[in-house]
This record gives C-alpha cells, structure tokens and sequence, in this order.
C-alpha cells in the first residue's frame, strides 16, 4: 500500500475530503462493518436453524406448562392468578421437572440476543442438548420420566413432541 493512501486510510480527520476514490470506498466499508449488526457475520443459515428450534422448543414448552397445569389444578385446585401460577412455576415441586427445557430455551435467547455472531459450533451444542432433553423414557429418571409421563397422558404433548422432533431431524447438521 502507498504510504500516502495509508496515511489518508488510517488517519481521517473529521470534515476531509477524501478526493482518491479507493480510499473512500476503503473508508466507507470499513465504517460499514464497525457500524453492522453482527449477523452479517454469520454462517448462512444459523440464525434460521437456532430460531426454528427455539420455537418448536417453546411451542413443547407452553404445551407442557399447560398439561401441568390442568393435573396440578385436578389435585389442589383452580390456580387464582398467572402470579399464583409463576410463583407455582418457579417453587413448587410439582413443577420442577421442567427447568430443563426452561433452562434451554434461555440459553437459546441468550445466542439469539448476544451481540457476538452465532457460530455453528454454538447451535450444534444447543441442538444436540435438546436431541439429548427431548427423549421420553418410561423407565428414566428426573425429566426423562416425567416427559414420558406427559407424552403418554396428553395427546397436545404428543403432537408438539413430534413437531419438535421433526424440526430437529429437518435442520439436522452442520450449516454454513
């Protein structure tokens, strides 16, 4: 590189006119990307593939909450208030055996809100965790059990099993 085009590149003063054309167009992409979301960044196809897991997982999600919630009322009672059934969520054992999949679905917002690019890396391990989570076992223990318990009991839990799974097997592999 010329030293006077160096000089001219790394060196701007506030106001200059930049009258070399190739530092200007220098200038201008370097200001661009400083100033880019960091997807651009990204692998193509990442941010589509953690966004479509995510939302298979919270549509799972939501069904399970709900299925826990009709069982949790037909044995204590109506629950007074979505206060009442928060504190419930975050305290009462009954409801314990979902922090997985809560746990997951926030590491899946964290990725998707950070300002960091997503890596492949990254959503593989988010995308094999939930391949691990997501397996019913009748003779498991923990959330294993539990979710088989679900599947079994509440055909809504079934349905958003399967489309969960689907989405998993469809995004299946590396992207990028």
């Amino acid at each position: 590189m010329r030293p006077a085009l160096q000089n001219q590149i790394w060196k701007p003063r506030l106001n200059d006119f930049i009258a070399d054309t190739t530092v200007a167009l220098y200038v201008a992409i370097t200001v661009k990307m400083k100033n880019s979301n960091s997807s651009n960044l990204e692998p193509d196809g990442v941010r589509e593939r953690l966004t479509g897991l995510r939302e298979a997982l919270l549509h799972l999600h939501k069904t399970l909450l709900e299925s826990e919630r009709v069982g949790y009322e037909a044995s204590f009672g109506k629950i007074a208030s979505p206060y009442q059934f928060l504190h419930l969520l975050t305290n009462d054992p009954w409801f314990a055996w979902l922090a997985p999949v809560t746990q997951l679905l926030a590491a899946m917002d964290e990725m998707l809100d950070a300002k960091e690019p997503l890596t492949v890396a990254g959503v593989e391990d988010l995308a094999r965790q939930m391949k691990l989570l997501l397996i019913p076992t009748e003779g498991g223990e923990g959330f294993s059990r539990h979710y088989d318990e679900a599947v079994q009991r509440n055909p809504d839990v079934l349905f958003a099993h399967v489309t969960a799974t689907k989405m998993m097997r469809s995004q299946a592999g590396p992207v990028g």
